[in-house]
């Protein structure tokens, strides 16, 4: 059992969407082991993919943010990320979380009944996530063929058919699992308001160099301050200023690893006009000062 090598974050468009690829055209599924403490700032930061996503924690704690709301989930849960969800998962410790993505259409044509009857519904549906449990007795299926999977991918001698076997069965169990559209409690995140995000997202990370103001990135939607607030508040638990802080934060991190650029220096293109103010931040942040974070690194 080898965790995955090659990259240390996700990779998004201004959207957020990943651009990763999971598997091929041909066959759209492609299985992960990794470590979050293992990525930069130890979390897999926001994005979102067309395919649907399980994960199982195997080892460690993470708090797990699913559109508007936090899981924190220990070893021996898992959750199902449905397509289109915003999420980012944080550690505070290693974290080993093998997990597969994969496009739906793999498992049924989009214009046959299975799909229509079986899969859309569950697409469809207002649930962002399912959590379940190896330890509750309704939820163990779900998780012990989800190990299955895992270690058929694990076993070298990949079979294609096989893999598709079980993921058919990982999604009759979810079918059942899923609470249907017309009784769910809650309406997931609309498009719309994916969209707003997006955009607002979109514009502080092209002008975080620079001073932003709440109203500029309230008119970038043509939204209200309050409603803007609102927005990132229940859909990604922060405040628009807090998000370009931290944003700023996470750059000047970069610059300092890859850098032999003064702190000021780094402060200002940054962002940050007060050097105190960058420094006692990024100790918040990271819990360390500038120097000592370009030492460590």
């Amino acid at each position: 059992m080898t965790l995955s090598e090659g990259y240390s974050r996700i990779i998004t468009d201004e959207s957020l969407r990943e651009t990763a690829h999971h598997g091929s055209e041909e066959y759209p599924f492609q299985y992960y082991l990794e470590d979050i403490w293992l990525f930069d700032f130890h979390c897999i930061d926001w994005h979102w993919h067309p395919e649907v996503e399980f994960v199982l924690i195997e080892k460690g704690t993470a708090d797990f943010l699913i559109g508007s709301e936090r899981y924190v989930l220990g070893a021996g849960t898992g959750i199902f990320i449905n397509s289109q969800v915003i999420h980012r998962f944080e550690a505070a410790e290693s974290t080993v979380i093998p997990n597969i993505v994969f496009s739906p259409s793999l498992l049924a044509r989009e214009e046959s009944p299975i799909y229509r009857k079986f899969i859309q519904p569950v697409l469809d549906s207002p649930a962002e996530c399912l959590i379940f449990s190896a330890d509750d007795s309704g939820q163990k299926e779900i998780a012990d063929t989800l190990v299955s999977v895992f270690a058929l991918q694990e076993s070298g001698d990949v079979c294609e058919i096989k893999t598709v076997e079980l993921l058919l069965k990982l999604w009759y169990i979810l079918y059942g699992q899923m609470e249907p559209a017309e009784e769910a409690s809650g309406p997931r995140s609309s498009a719309r308001t994916r969209a707003q995000l997006q955009i607002m997202m979109q514009y502080i990370h092209k002008n975080f160099r620079r001073p932003i103001s709440l109203d500029e990135i309230a008119d970038t939607v043509l939204l209200s301050k309050s409603s803007v607030l609102n927005l990132f508040r229940e859909n990604i638990h922060t405040s628009p200023i807090e998000y370009l802080i931290h944003y700023r934060l996470k750059y000047a991190a970069r610059l300092l690893a890859t850098t032999e650029n003064s702190v000021s220096s780094v402060a200002r293109d940054s962002g940050f006009e007060n050097i105190g103010y960058f420094c006692r931040k990024f100790k918040e942040v990271f819990g360390v000062t500038p120097g000592e974070y370009r030492k460590r690194g």
